[in-house]
């Protein structure tokens, strides 16, 4: 019995205990964590906070409870002071927090069943990358039947002979193609001649091309061509000239030999040939001397500090022989030297990173379905559970007698309502709350365009679907922070952060750009901390043509001085010479780091993979010293403005006195310990 009354006492405490924990907790977080000011900061209103930004999100240092709540008390100050001094009231701040939230909503204006298709659909098109070219016809997306069907038999007409035996893709682009990208560009005043792809549209991968676009693609095996596709540009003629493994996101770096669009055979040649010696001379060392021959030879200046390391870029990014190039390469590899529009590239492959998990991806590829043209079928979805939510009705007896008096004006974007038209009418309401035949007529006005392929009744409906579409949306949309709790409180967040963006530029950033004289003295108080290295001053002359290089020598062995051989080798046009001079610190120039650092040495260089010379004149040396303002101003405002921060914080401590309840705080301790 005894028995019995235990187990009926332990099954009752499995059932009791969560409903106990619970109460408890929602106690906890009822109760005042501190005051601030004149506010009360409950438990869950840093519980939720604490929480997002470190236990549920992926930051590497997670803060403790202590640590957090000392963010939290700065954070919730600088807000209380934005709203004192109302920030939150301008016409800029609301037209900013409208357009985020704005973003924000769209995951909540989605179906998930479809958008949940539509992620699976382009995660699995993610896979690869697509190489294709395409013929377009062109055809008006609102266009008559008569002209639709004329422009689709004209692409089935090119498609035969696309598929007729040893039929030229690419001549047959060039002969019918509406894309003004398949034939190039003649040259004009403003800019040069441009060579045609000949319908070749490079790499890409999902979301790169428009959605049908992306479709036909997909769906066209490796070496086929497609069935006409209809896009809103008109029917392509698609043929896929390869389907790889998809690389992802690709770091890349270059060396690159810039060659211009109208350059000789000649000069071809010689800079194939430069490039093919640079790609000896790395191989010579295995590549290990990279970054050394970046310096010494790239014409992309923009990516020497980065040891020729080009922004991160996808396939459809960049010209396709470069794609080419990365393809055939291992991380870590460089390829021989690629001919683009553009000039030579010797290429080196950093990274790739492929494509992650589903699990990896899915968020991402949902925010990008939102942006694109396919989350139509979600919205088509939202519009019925909208419908629904907010029942919806139609009064089709008041629709139809609106859009009988409709007449040919509205097709010359001149429509006036009838009189006929009765304006006060219900065409549908939304929890009861009526829309009319004006307010239609209001939309009407302000939308319409000149139709030529369309009658008064067929663009008036068109119309009136529009006008209830974005009429449901804008309801579902002005009801979402009562609908959607966390909705509520991500608008929140974003209300804060713009009025703690405006308080700091106020107080800190642009106070210190400005403070000219808080900054000078500054600088002043911390010189030692702004200290140039051991430096260089000189002149480097670089000489392209080996005839040019003994006049050169000759003005430096008369004692010229050097800030004037410049304008001497213009007078006396000596060609190829190029001449620069500034300080240098050890790594900055591959020329003068060859140089031995003493007043009056001048070290002659000449180039292993090409003509010419570089000669490098050191005229002084200087040791350590501290950066004038000047040339440290951006280190020396960042390090100001932590300073006027720390000022500004502390004042903000005795405007809203901290009071904390420690007991609390060791309830709230032990909750996440």
């Amino acid at each position: 019995m005894k028995n019995r009354n235990f187990l009926k006492l332990f099954v009752l405490a499995a059932f009791i205990m969560p409903v106990f924990l619970a109460n408890a907790q929602s106690k906890l977080d009822k109760q005042v964590l501190m005051t601030i000011g004149d506010q009360d900061i409950t438990v869950k209103e840093f519980s939720d906070v604490y929480y997002k930004n470190n236990l549920k999100s992926d930051v590497i240092e997670k803060k403790s409870v202590d640590e957090y709540l000392d963010l939290f008390t700065t954070f919730r100050m600088k807000v209380m002071e934005a709203e004192r001094m109302k920030l939150d009231t301008s016409a800029k701040f609301k037209r900013e927090l409208a357009g985020y939230r704005k973003q924000l909503a769209k995951p909540f204006m989605s179906s998930d069943d479809i958008t949940d298709e539509l992620v699976q659909e382009a995660y699995q098109r993610k896979q690869k990358d697509l190489r294709a070219s395409h013929i377009l016809i062109r055809c008006d997306k609102n266009a008559l039947p008569s002209d639709t069907v004329k422009a689709y038999n004209k692409a089935m007409d090119i498609r035969k002979k696309a598929l007729a035996k040893g039929a030229d893709f690419a001549a047959l682009a060039d002969q019918y193609s509406d894309d003004p990208s398949a034939k190039g560009m003649k040259a004009t005043a403003d800019s040069p001649a441009r060579p045609g792809n000949h319908g070749d549209l490079g790499y890409f991968t999902v979301f790169d091309m428009v959605y049908p676009f992306e479709t036909g693609a997909y769906n066209t095996k490796e070496g086929e061509i497609s069935m006409p596709v209809r896009s809103d540009f008109g029917y392509h003629i698609i043929k896929v000239q390869s389907m790889t493994e998809a690389m992802g996101m690709i770091q890349a770096a270059h060396i690159f030999l810039q060659l211009p669009f109208d350059a000789s055979e000649e000069d071809e040649a010689a800079m194939k040939q430069k490039a093919e010696n640079i790609y000896k001379e790395l191989m010579a060392q295995d590549g290990k001397n990279w970054s050394e021959k970046v310096k010494q030879y790239t014409d992309d200046k923009g990516t020497i500090a980065r040891d020729g390391a080009l922004s991160p870029f996808t396939v459809s990014r960049i010209v396709p022989e470069f794609i080419e190039a990365c393809k055939s390469l291992e991380v870590g590899q460089i390829a021989q030297p690629v001919r683009t529009n553009y000039g030579f590239h010797i290429i080196k492959l950093i990274n790739k990173s492929g494509v992650g998990t589903f699990e990896q991806e899915k968020q991402g590829l949902a925010e990008r379905i939102e942006k694109d043209m396919r989350s139509k079928k979600s919205e088509e979805m939202v519009l019925k559970q909208v419908k629904k939510d907010y029942k919806f009705k139609q009064n089709d007896k008041h629709l139809e007698a609106f859009i009988t008096t409709v007449d040919s004006s509205i097709l010359r974007k001149a429509y006036e309502p009838s009189d006929k038209a009765d304006m006060k009418a219900t065409l549908f309401s939304l929890e009861g709350n009526p829309t009319t035949v004006s307010d239609l007529v209001d939309y009407i006005k302000k939308n319409m365009t000149k139709q030529s392929f369309s009658s008064p009744s067929a663009y008036a409906y068109e119309l009136y679907e529009s006008f209830r579409d974005a009429t449901l949306l804008e309801y579902a949309d002005a009801h979402l922070e009562d609908k959607y709790p966390e909705f509520k409180a991500l608008v929140q967040e974003y209300k804060d952060g713009i009025m703690l963006f405006d308080l700091m530029d106020k107080e800190v950033w642009n106070k210190a750009v400005k403070d000219t004289l808080g900054l000078e003295e500054f600088h002043q108080r911390n010189a030692n901390k702004y200290m140039w290295e051991d430096r260089a001053y000189a002149t480097i002359i670089t000489v392209t043509k080996p005839e040019s290089l003994p006049k050169v020598k000759a003005l430096l062995d008369s004692g010229i001085e050097l800030d004037s051989l410049k304008v001497t080798v213009q007078r006396d046009s000596i060609p190829a010479v190029f001449v620069r001079q500034g300080h240098y610190q050890k790594g900055d120039n591959n020329f003068v780091d060859q140089t031995e650092w003493k007043a009056g040495v001048r070290n002659e260089i000449p180039s292993t993979v090409d003509q010419s010379t570089t000669i490098v004149c050191i005229r002084e040396v200087r040791q350590p010293e501290p950066k004038t303002l000047k040339e440290a101003r951006g280190l020396v405002t960042s390090d100001y403005q932590v300073e006027l921060e720390q000022k500004w914080v502390q004042s903000l401590k005795e405007r809203y006195p901290v009071k904390i309840n420690e007991k609390v705080l060791d309830k709230v301790r032990q909750k996440y310990q």
